[in-house]
């Protein structure tokens, strides 16, 4: 498990990770890339504990997952099966889990402060905060096909991991104003929502 980890993990981070599904009796099971989650856990039929995360995902938001799935099963054990998913109870332990790794020896010293905000109020996922989401994105491997809307120009095209099309627009506060090409109906993505460039944006400029 241990070489396996140290594939997927900060150097740092691969000996307390170990300790902690070892104690918690989790079987981890590293899966393709799935664009609906990050990560998974599960209760099995027999008592055991099952947390699923993406190899796609680079180092620091591997590492942030299997942390944000831990928790789901260590807050459970903690509080009960009726607690919300992604509730108080949980982000006191997703807070408490995680802060032994928000250090410069596990993260590098430009993510730090955008982690240490993020886990005064933990999201229900790393990719809900938009912020962080994109500065873990500069981590991804250039192979990566998929882009965040903030990246692609006004006016371009791009398609959801759905098969939808649609036509970038203005951005309205935080969120991007989109037109679904099938129906004209106009939709608002955040920032960093992941899609696919299919067409650069006409000569068409944005109005100001």
């Amino acid at each position: 498990m241990i070489e396996i980890l140290k594939k997927y993990l900060p150097e740092r981070a691969v000996s307390p990770c170990f300790d902690l599904i070892k104690e918690h009796q989790v079987h981890l099971k590293i899966v393709g890339h799935r664009h609906t989650r990050h990560g998974d856990y599960r209760r099995m039929p027999d008592g055991s504990h099952k947390i699923t995360v993406n190899a796609s995902l680079n180092k620091y938001r591997f590492l942030i997952t299997l942390i944000h799935e831990i928790a789901h099963l260590v807050a459970i054990q903690e509080y009960g099966r009726e607690i919300k998913p992604h509730g108080k109870e949980w982000k006191r332990t997703f807070q408490h889990l995680m802060i032994p790794y928000i250090r410069p020896e596990i993260f590098p010293s430009q993510l730090l402060p955008v982690i240490a905000n993020h886990f005064k109020n933990p999201k229900a996922s790393s990719s809900s905060d938009a912020r962080l989401s994109i500065a873990l994105k500069s981590f991804d491997p250039e192979e990566r096909k998929e882009s965040y809307v903030y990246e692609i120009p006004y006016n371009a095209i791009f398609r959801l991991h759905n098969g939808k099309l649609y036509k970038k627009g203005n951005k309205r506060v935080k969120r991007y104003e989109c037109i679904e090409l099938a129906t004209g109906r106009l939709y608002l993505f955040q920032p960093n929502a992941e899609v696919e460039l299919v067409q650069m944006a006409s000569d068409v400029e944005p109005p100001f």
